[in-house]
């Protein structure tokens, strides 16, 4: 009787504690708006990518200002794949595959796009409403 009511106050308190990313507006969530913001950035649609960033960097930037400087990147982003993430309650560390090409210098002007992988790390904040990306 005993042994099972320490049981379920442990389980309890882990399904708190790993409650920021895993359950309920966690992890799905983070993972899935990760991924739904830079697939507006592949798109070149900047301006449905901002409504992801943190309320405290909106305040910061216009919706304008940032469409423009992200569209106008000299690099495509041709994908995003969720890799993994490490959080605590109210913040993770969501790591992104970001495929992207870049066109190189070449002699008589621009030369074959090279085509490449990464992997992005990002920080991502949980505030009242949800889960928001936080630029460094």
């Amino acid at each position: 009787m005993i042994t099972e009511r320490i049981g379920i106050v442990m389980l309890g308190a882990l399904f708190v504690a790993l409650g920021g990313c895993t359950f309920g507006g966690g992890a799905d969530d983070v993972d899935k708006r990760a991924v739904e913001r830079w697939n507006f950035l592949i798109a070149h649609q900047a301006e449905k990518a901002y409504d992801y960033l943190s309320p405290g960097t909106r305040e910061t930037q216009t919706r304008e200002n940032y469409a423009a400087a992200m569209n106008n990147r000299p690099i495509k982003w041709t994908a995003a794949k969720f890799n993994r993430k490490e959080c605590d309650a109210d913040r993770c560390k969501v790591y992104i595959d970001v495929s992207y090409s870049v066109a190189m210098p070449g002699a008589g002007g621009v030369g074959k796009p090279i085509e490449t992988t990464s992997t992005q790390s990002e920080i991502w904040v949980h505030v009242k409403d949800g889960w928001y990306f936080l630029p460094k």
